[in-house]
């Protein structure tokens, strides 16, 4: 693009990196004309303000990235900051409409730029005869209620006695994974989960591969990659009805979606995809048509057309 960019997030539950990523800001000053900052809720939000007030001293442009279904809930309680904030940025994105229609109060100009994907990692297989492989991939946190999980599996092992469920993903500390874990004992479901850990981002695609149906139990949410990421593998996905997801899925089109923290209903949604089969292939197909649109060759030029109109608007 010409012009050097440099990318900085506090994500939650990462503050640990924080005073790296300020660092790094500051060190890397003469190398870059514009910055790029994500902004979260929670504590993400004020690293995200001390990034950016620093970037405003050094006199560099800056455009940020709303992220996370609780944005909205976070910003109603501080109003000012949120609007000083994101009224400071030469623009502000978010990936999904659902952020697109909750912030705009803030500021009117919002852009709407879906988060990315390289859609050649995923190999696209056809869930038309789906097994009851199933597979959960996000963080150990209470907001994405993993123990929702198992609680599906105990509700499926009657009729399909062969269900396996994979819950990858890091433990955040909240005591969620071990909770998870003990739930799933409690069930009497424990040797039908599998817990591998967190996996490097280059093993998504093949660990995927292996599964056939994708839950998303999150009580909380915006445009989870994770998804995309299974959508373009071609799996059924099952998803609470939650913050942007209904801007991001269609029922009974590329998804099911059902209501938040309903075992019976997810478990319900998870055995009429094992045991229908149009619906099964239609889902698959339809997941993998969307997360076409997701793709970085397509993503790529908004970015370039933001960010360079950024560099020329400061260099003038």
């Amino acid at each position: 693009m010409g012009w050097p960019v440099i990318t900085t997030s506090a994500k939650p539950h990462r503050i640990a990196r924080v005073a790296e990523m300020i660092g790094d800001v500051w060190r890397q000053r003469h190398s870059y004309d514009i910055a790029h900052v994500e902004v979260y809720s929670g504590a993400a939000f004020f690293w995200a303000e001390l990034v950016c007030e620093l970037l405003r001293l050094m006199g560099k442009p800056f455009v940020l990235t709303l992220h996370g279904g609780n944005l909205p809930v976070f910003a109603e309680r501080r109003p000012r900051r949120i609007r000083r904030l994101i009224e400071s940025a030469f623009a502000v994105t978010t990936p999904s409409g659902f952020l697109y229609e909750r912030m705009s109060r803030y500021r009117s100009d919002l852009t709407l730029v879906p988060n990315p994907i390289d859609l050649s990692s995923y190999h696209f297989t056809p869930r038309t005869t789906p097994k009851p492989r199933l597979i959960w991939l996000r963080s150990f946190h209470k907001i994405y209620n993993p123990t929702l999980a198992p609680r599906v599996v105990a509700r499926l092992i009657e009729e399909f006695p062969d269900t396996q469920l994979t819950m990858i993903g890091p433990d955040k500390g909240d005591d969620s994974f071990n909770q998870t874990k003990n739930l799933a004992a409690d069930l009497g479901v424990g040797h039908h989960i599998h817990f591998p850990g967190p996996i490097p981002k280059r093993e998504i695609s093949s660990w995927l591969a292996r599964h056939d149906i994708f839950l998303n139990t999150t009580n909380v949410d915006n445009a989870p990659v994770s998804v995309i990421e299974a959508m373009a593998g071609g799996l059924c996905v099952v998803n609470t009805n939650v913050g942007g997801i209904p801007y991001l899925l269609e029922h009974q089109r590329d998804a099911l979606l059902v209501p938040a923290n309903d075992a019976e209903q997810m478990a319900a949604a998870v055995r009429q995809i094992l045991t229908d089969r149009e619906l099964s292939a239609r889902l698959s197909h339809q997941a993998r048509a969307k997360a076409e649109q997701y793709d970085w060759p397509t993503i790529m030029p908004q970015w370039e057309r933001l960010l360079i109109d950024a560099a020329r608007t400061f260099k003038k």
